[in-house]
């Protein structure tokens, strides 16, 4: 294959044998030739040229979160018996123009390595591949293009802020989340209390110095295992949304379903899109949950309600958190009804500019939503955090007036 060069050369020999041939004067001919000629030995070189040349390529690492930057290792290794000659490694990026790596020549049997990061700015599915291996011949008139290496893909997670997670909460589920539990059980991991003996029990639960005492066996009573309990409804409709909002959404999402990982909470998203992660906890329930949110984009309004349908019909209790852009009071009034059935309902929201801005924070049906309306240019952990606050001290008050 020729390259730019080549084609500029051919076409400059063509041009000096037309000439010569037309104005009859032997020093185009010559030249025409010289030219063809170089051409000639080019494309030659090349075909004799033996290149033999395997490329590894390595993701550190292969998930990232937006903002972050990845690095990309590749090895390179020649196969061949003899010394290869000036190699270009170029990578093909989704999104990108590319990139392009110039690999010195290696011995036979030897390695380089090559590495270059790629800057993460956007959320989503980054292809990283197929990557081709150029060799050009001394004059750079012609080129031989060898596949080397697949592809491979990047997932860029949406970025994270560090927040608290969503307050914990009690409801008919027993393990909707409470603050403390509410009954003993024959199995735990923390100590809780003393009971007597009753047959069936691990004898190695049995708190002797009790027992002594009270001349009877005396088992250790251990508190129940008990985690929070949350569901997250990130709404993706569009005529909600701006490009900006809901790139903030998403990461508010990501944020706060983080944030009850790390707390070990049961953690359920479901998306717009009709996605539903179900309850779960570990580190591979949120990769899954954060691979769905790198790829979420806006969707109908319809489907929102078709959502919010499917909630009201399935409640298991805990709390509820709605993310999402500008939320009006027709909104608030249905998710009002929704948080009926949840022990909390929280509902955060991103406003886009000149957009609608919902004063209330509690919908038609009385029942409270806790309201975080987030202003263009306000973050998200600060209006969070703020948020919290007042409702812890209402809550606080509350108590306060019903245990004097």
């Amino acid at each position: 294959m020729l390259t730019r060069r080549g084609w500029l050369t051919g076409a400059g020999a063509l041009l000096l044998l037309v000439g010569g041939r037309v104005f009859g004067f032997v020093e185009g001919y010559v030249a025409g030739a010289a030219l063809v000629a170089l051409l000639v030995v080019s494309i030659l070189w090349l075909a004799v040229t033996k290149v033999s040349v395997e490329v590894s390529r390595e993701l550190h690492p292969a998930r990232v979160h937006a903002g972050s930057p990845s690095r990309i290792d590749l090895l390179v290794t020649n196969r061949g018996s003899r010394r290869s000659p000036l190699l270009t490694l170029r990578d093909r990026v989704s999104g990108t123009r590319g990139v392009l790596l110039v690999v010195n020549p290696l011995a036979a049997d030897d390695t380089e390595r090559a590495a270059y990061r790629f800057p993460t700015e956007h959320r989503g599915v980054v292809s990283i591949g197929p990557l081709e291996v150029e060799v050009a011949d001394p004059l750079g008139l012609a080129r031989l293009v060898l596949p080397a290496s697949g592809v491979s893909e990047l997932i860029v997670y949406p970025h994270i802020d560090t927040v608290a997670p969503v307050p914990l909460t009690s409801g008919n589920d027993p393990l909707a989340g409470a603050e403390h539990p509410n009954a003993l059980g024959r199995g735990g991991e923390d100590f809780y209390a003393l009971r007597p003996y009753v047959v069936g029990d691990d004898l190695r639960r049995v708190h002797w110095p009790s027992t002594a005492r009270n001349d009877e066996l005396m088992m250790r009573q251990d508190e129940l295992p008990w985690q929070g309990r949350s569901t997250l409804l990130l709404d993706l409709r569009a005529s909600r949304h701006d490009d900006d909002t809901i790139e903030r959404a998403v990461s508010a999402a990501a944020s706060l379903v983080t944030a009850g990982a790390r707390r070990q909470d049961l953690v359920r998203l479901v998306a717009g899109d009709g996605a539903d992660s179900g309850f779960g906890a570990g580190h591979a329930h949120l990769e899954a949950i954060l691979e769905h949110l790198a790829c979420v984009a806006a969707t109908d309004d319809g489907s929102f309600r078709r959502t919010l349908d499917a909630l009201a019909a399935g409640s298991t209790g805990g709390a509820l958190v709605v993310v999402g852009g500008t939320f009006t009071d027709r909104d608030l009034e249905q998710l009002g009804r929704l948080g009926r059935r949840y022990g909390a309902a929280h509902v955060v929201g991103f406003d886009a500019p000149g957009g609608p801005r919902p004063e209330q924070t509690r919908a038609a049906t009385g029942h409270p939503v806790h309201l975080c309306v987030v202003a263009p240019n306000a973050s998200f952990p600060t209006a969070w955090e703020s948020r919290q606050r007042r409702s812890g001290r209402r809550r606080t008050a509350i108590a306060g007036r019903v245990h004097p």
